[in-house]
């Protein structure tokens, strides 16, 4: 399962490459774009953001491909804030909302409007990464939003765990895409609502601290 993970994450951003160039030729297959919209929500219920740090083909395209030009600088605090967050959320469900209404039985016409709403926010993210880091888009993505807001009420514990023996060395936060300080969490869960655990904090621990089991012992 392990592997099968490894791979998806390394090459699915295809499918996202795939859906812009097969929507071209027909816009009724954009509509597909309802499952990675709902797909966070209904992760997040039981395992927090997991679905955007290893299960969604545009995540994944940032990590794999945007990340090897992306200027890795912090991410300025505004597009961390839950009130800009919702903001964006409210005009981009809105636009959403107002377009689909407007094309209400027609097929293709639904279909440009999923199809505009991904290519328009992955080429933001993409422009965001040259001046930021490679996930900036991830801080307020509308979907990411809804799924952050609702691991912070369900607090999920099949969520990482940091190890009491962490020492601290702040590797892991210069690590994380996201901002979060998992060091912070020593001895506890990872319970900060926007990890995506994308498992690159686990990757680079020296001492094996973090991790999905007890590492008490």
């Amino acid at each position: 399962m392990k592997k099968i993970l490894e791979w998806w994450k390394k090459y699915s951003f295809i499918i996202l490459l795939g859906f812009i160039v097969l929507s071209l030729f027909d816009l009724r297959f954009a509509i597909v774009a309802i499952s990675c919209m709902a797909a966070p929500i209904i992760v997040a219920l039981f395992k927090g953001r997991y679905w955007c740090g290893n299960i969604c083909p545009r995540g994944n395209f940032y990590d794999t491909v945007v990340s090897k030009f992306s200027k890795k600088r912090k991410v300025p605090k505004i597009f961390k804030s839950y009130f800009f967050r919702f903001a964006i959320l409210i005009l981009m469900m809105t636009m959403f909302t107002m377009g689909i209404r407007q094309n209400w039985g027609n097929l293709y016409g639904i279909g440009f409007v999923f199809y505009r709403i991904i290519v328009i926010t992955t080429i933001i993210g993409i422009i965001l990464s040259l001046f930021y880091n490679h996930r900036t888009w991830c801080h307020f993505c509308p979907m990411g939003t809804l799924a952050s807001v609702i691991s912070k009420i369900k607090k999920n514990k099949n969520v990482l765990n940091v190890s009491s023996h962490c020492v601290s060395c702040k590797i892991c936060e210069k690590h994380c895409s996201l901002g979060i300080i998992p060091y912070e969490y020593k001895g506890d869960i990872l319970s900060h609502p926007d990890c995506i655990q994308c498992g690159k904090c686990i990757e680079v621990c020296p001492k094996d601290s973090i991790g999905y089991t007890s590492l008490e012992g």
